[in-house]
């Protein structure tokens, strides 16, 4: 399912337009209307919470593809032995 968020102020009418990409194909759509309060977006903790397992996991670094191919080409050097 594809959604789009987007904050709008209505104009002198009272009226709101929302464009849409071209590759968001859809006949018909569901249109939401909040009033907008900052405390209304809601934080990344609160929208997903992770465990202190999970948070820990996120602080260690990430392993390019460079990185791996690194590591297998020294792996294979090992094996040579």
């Amino acid at each position: 399912m594809q959604a789009i968020r987007t904050i709008v102020k209505p104009n002198e009418r009272r009226q709101v337009t929302i464009d849409l990409p071209v590759d968001f194909l859809a006949d018909s759509v569901e249109v939401i209307v909040l009033p907008y309060q900052q405390t209304n977006m809601p934080s990344a903790e609160v929208a997903s919470p992770l465990t202190d397992e999970q948070k820990l996991l996120m602080a260690f670094p990430v392993a390019t593809d460079d990185d791996l191919l690194f590591i297998s080409e020294k792996r294979q050097h090992l094996n040579q032995w």
